[in-house]
């Protein structure tokens, strides 16, 4: 028989024991709060809209390039004439400034540049001409020339062809060049037509690029908009025209110092070689290194002793070293200076789209939108990122 303990009913705290109810199920749910839930919406529609801003610049940019691609034809003489007209604006400027109307100082301006370089294309067309059609001999008694220098490889090579048994290959002549009357008559109107159009573009560009900007600026809604305008434009133009007459003048006094040396050295046609030290200098690091090529090369042609046939290269190598060390920051200063992955990226880029134009102007095009991006809001990324 059990004890009276046993027979009383289980108290509250038994009663809890027994029953197991979980706490969440005691806890009634919340519902978000609708603060939260806005934010969260907002930030959903901030990452889809910028994942379609990624997309739509990315169909921008290959847009861009085709666009670029298949006008090349207009926009090289337009380029082209945009930085002699950037370059020669100063001078007229300064005619301006003294009395000489814009027209007449441009016609001047204009009629001495052609009668320039109409000279110098006449005098360096014959030297040109003669070395093109003399490649193809002067390519055959190249070989027998590095025969000193070519022997420890050739000796390497017959040896690895006896170990391989691999028969040895006949090199062939190489191809001839030829040029047809027919070639020159097809190709002589599209030169003239390209010259006529950068010549005109370059003329008009002196007389109403002033106008054509104030008439830009004269578009802002307000004076202040003006002024802060006029202030960019002006900024730009200066700096533009001053990098562009700066670098040709440096390149012109590196064909000209290059010139000198080839003629005490008795390299034949030193004016020729000088002309395309000058020209190849507006790509940096490819120009430099071509133009040495070029040197090593017409060297061993000209001189039977290999000191003396590669002593023309190596002081070109060692003038252009100098030029772009130390007269080229000293006179441009630390703001024109490039990074040279920005400048070998921009290089392949224009390079690929437009050729040999692209290449040579590809530099001066970077630098001027460097000189645009800083003055711009929002582009200031970009003049650090091409920055040294």
């Amino acid at each position: 028989m059990s004890g009276p303990e046993s027979s009383q009913p289980p108290g509250v705290e038994g009663v809890v024991a027994q029953v197991e109810v979980p706490v969440e199920a005691m806890v009634p749910p919340r519902e978000p709060r609708p603060q939260l839930m806005r934010v969260q919406r907002t930030q959903s529609a901030r990452r889809n809209l910028r994942s379609i801003r990624i997309v739509l610049n990315i169909f921008l940019a290959l847009a861009l390039l085709y666009t670029v691609t298949i006008t090349k034809q207009l926009l090289i003489p337009l380029v082209l004439a945009s930085f002699i007209g950037l370059a020669l604006n100063p001078i007229v400027a300064r005619g301006s400034h003294l009395g000489i109307p814009r027209w007449l100082g441009a016609s001047v301006l204009m009629i001495a540049l052609i009668a320039a370089i109409s000279t110098g294309i006449g005098m360096l067309t014959q030297p040109a001409l003669g070395w093109f059609h003399e490649a193809p001999t002067a390519i055959r008694s190249f070989g027998p020339k590095l025969r000193s220098i070519m022997q420890p490889l050739e000796a390497a090579n017959r040896a690895t062809q006896s170990l391989t048994g691999q028969a040895r290959v006949q090199q062939g002549t190489p191809p001839s060049i030829s040029i047809t009357a027919w070639d020159v008559v097809a190709t002589t109107p599209k030169v003239l037509a390209g010259v006529l159009t950068v010549v005109l573009l370059v003329f008009f560009f002196l007389v109403y690029g002033d106008l054509m900007l104030r008439r830009l600026v004269q578009a802002s809604p307000t004076f202040g908009h003006r002024r802060h305008a006029v202030s960019i434009v002006r900024g730009i133009q200066y700096e533009v025209s001053r990098y562009i007459l700066t670098a040709t003048l440096i390149n012109f006094g590196l064909g000209a110092v290059t010139a000198g040396m080839l003629w005490l050295y008795h390299m034949p046609d030193p004016l020729l070689w000088g002309t395309v030290a000058m020209l190849a200098n507006f790509i940096p690091y490819v120009g430099a290194i071509s133009t040495t090529t070029v040197l090593a090369f017409v060297g061993l042609l000209n001189f039977n002793d290999v000191g003396s046939a590669l002593l023309p290269a190596l002081t070109f190598a060692g003038i252009t070293a100098f030029e772009g060390n130390v007269v080229t920051p000293l006179i441009q200063g630390h703001r024109m200076r490039l990074s040279p992955i920005a400048i070998l990226l921009w290089l392949l880029i224009w390079g690929w789209l437009w050729g040999i134009p692209g290449a040579l102007l590809a530099v001066p095009m970077l630098t001027s939108a460097k000189l645009v991006a800083e003055r711009v809001r929002g582009w200031r990324w970009f003049a650090l990122m091409v920055q040294r």
